[in-house]
């Protein structure tokens, strides 16, 4: 079996703003796998800022990869245990090499388009006009569950156009998850979860920064309403160490994005883990191109979890790939009828 890699530059459409800054491109490589003329293809979704692999020597350890592609899968995937974008690519590439067609990787009624994932609907950051045309164009397109990223304009502003979905659709019609990116300091997190629990909020991401443990378990102890560790699980490798942080800080939700918390494995462990301790969870995508999310939707779809899900990205970039995905009323279908156009 031969092994190569490439990157790729995926262009937003439109800046995309979180509280980390704004996003105008996406780095990301491709691993393509050849074994007798039959191909398999995974996306290594870097992130740069967030990822724990965003580091000097990426290219260096897919080299290494492609190098020594022969070598059994676990000792694979234990030596890229720092990589964990590499560790999703590789486990996506493999099963696209047994697949019929390179991109049904988890057969189910996802792929055969009889049944479909619900998914929210993302609103990203900016002005306070931008993020009320952003609410109002998913609303319009059917989603129930909208997630909102705080923690870049004003609070009160915020809080504003909350309050302003809630007086037009109770918590029944439309459920409001909102995203903090770690913004809040740890002294004035609680007081404005306080505020957002107005607004009958389903849960807030990550309000303060990751690695901050004890403070972290003190608000997941008081606070009013739920919340999802994110960034919490980044650079958690150990099993024991995910059991322990669980643990201490006791949130009532985590959030997988397979790429960043070593893919298919590594979001398989932190289920397990979550679900001992009765700790709800959902997946989400990193900003990959529609091949990343492919892999992602598909495996989401085998782990039967009927929350809405976090996997309405693909239609971000100018220069995704075609694909059978497609979000219609707030689901995320895979149209057979549609064909893959991937070429790099």
């Amino acid at each position: 079996m031969i092994a190569t890699f490439q990157k790729y530059i995926l262009n937003f459409k439109q800046a995309s703003g979180t509280s980390r800054g704004i996003l105008k491109t996406k780095e990301t490589y491709f691993l393509v796998l050849n074994n007798n003329s039959k191909i398999g293809i995974g996306e290594c979704a870097i992130f740069r800022g967030l990822s724990i692999d965003d580091r000097t020597d990426y290219e260096d350890k897919l080299t290494w990869l492609c190098n020594n592609i022969n070598q059994s899968v676990s000792y694979l995937l234990n030596e890229l245990i720092e990589f964990p974008s590499i560790q999703f690519g590789l486990e996506q590439a493999l099963l696209s090499l047994k697949s019929e067609d390179e991109f049904t990787l988890f057969p189910s009624k996802f792929t055969n388009s009889t049944d479909a994932i619900n998914i929210n609907g993302l609103i990203w950051m900016g002005s306070e006009a931008f993020m009320k045309q952003q609410i109002e164009e998913k609303i319009a397109a059917g989603f129930s569950t909208i997630k909102m990223k705080i923690g870049a304009i004003d609070f009160e502003t915020e809080l504003k156009l909350l309050k302003s979905i809630r007086q037009n659709f109770s918590s029944e019609e439309i459920e409001l998850r909102v995203d903090a990116n770690g913004a809040f300091k740890p002294a004035e997190a609680l007081e404005k979860l306080k505020q957002l629990s107005a607004f009958e909020i389903h849960s807030i991401e990550q309000p303060i920064k990751q690695g901050q443990i004890e403070e972290m378990a003190d608000l997941c102890l008081k606070t009013p309403l739920p919340i999802a560790l994110d960034e919490e699980l980044i650079g958690v490798f150990n099993v024991t160490k995910k059991e322990e942080l669980l643990q201490i800080i006791q949130p009532q939700y985590i959030i997988l994005k397979p790429s960043l918390v070593g893919g298919i494995s590594g979001s398989n462990e932190w289920i397990q883990l979550a679900e001992k301790q009765k700790i709800g969870w959902w997946v989400t995508s990193a900003l990959e191109s529609n091949i990343g999310l492919n892999a992602i939707a598909q495996y989401t779809y085998t782990l039967n979890n009927k929350m809405p899900q976090g996997l309405g990205t693909g239609s971000l970039f100018t220069n995704n790939f075609e694909s059978p995905l497609e979000v219609k009323n707030g689901h995320l279908h895979y149209n057979k009828t549609k064909k893959w156009k991937f070429n790099l």
